[in-house]
């Protein structure tokens, strides 16, 4: 039997289910709650319940949006004949914060990984392929951004693979060195992403 009341157990086995998030940190996060104002726990809940009624994918590159499309997609400024694909929307945040990209993006939504069941025509390279072979909006370049780990790198390959069959006058890259093998686009810093992109190579 739980020492909480019902609400407040709630609360706590919901928060706990946050990655990274354990019992005793959710249970922090739950007393904190508690103190707030009665404002600010109300705004915390209307934030979660409109990115949830709000938030789609965009309908070009299925990066998050609160429109059709998302505000890169919409910026003429950006040059869309250079593709950056990433695994998820977070991957795209680090990639602005470089300043070294002024192409769009293609989220996959995740990596392939045939032991987890995901295969290709469960992410969005079908839709990638769609986007190469538009001829109102010409790409000349995919720039394979997929995270330096096991399953990132064999999306990259594959991807690289049947773009060389689809399009071979397309030009295929990979990031460079500079990313630590094992470890996700989120977690590296400005400086590491920003030479990784500037020194990116053919596939």
């Amino acid at each position: 039997m739980s020492s909480y009341a019902p609400p407040v157990q709630r609360l706590v086995t919901e928060l706990s289910k946050l990655p990274g998030v354990g019992t005793r940190t959710a249970q922090r996060l739950a007393f904190h709650v508690l103190r707030a104002s009665d404002e600010d726990a109300f705004a915390l809940a209307d934030a979660l319940r409109e990115v949830k009624e709000r938030i789609g994918l965009c309908e070009i590159c299925y990066n998050l949006t609160d429109e059709a499309r998302c505000r890169i997609c919409q910026d003429t400024r950006r040059d869309h004949g250079l593709i950056c694909v990433v695994e998820e929307p977070g991957d795209v945040i680090p990639m602005e914060r470089t300043h070294e990209y002024s192409g769009v993006y293609h989220v996959l939504g995740g990596a392939l990984s045939p032991i987890d069941g995901i295969d290709p025509e469960d992410l969005k390279i079908a839709e990638l392929y769609a986007r190469v072979r538009l001829v109102t909006q010409p790409v000349r370049e995919i720039v394979l951004a997929t995270n330096p780990t096991t399953t990132g790198e064999a999306t990259a390959l594959h991807i690289a693979h049947e773009l060389r069959e689809r399009a071979p006058e397309l030009t295929v890259t990979r990031l460079a060195s500079g990313l630590p093998v094992g470890s996700d686009l989120e977690y590296a810093d400005e400086v590491t992403l920003g030479k990784a992109f500037a020194g990116r190579r053919s596939l």
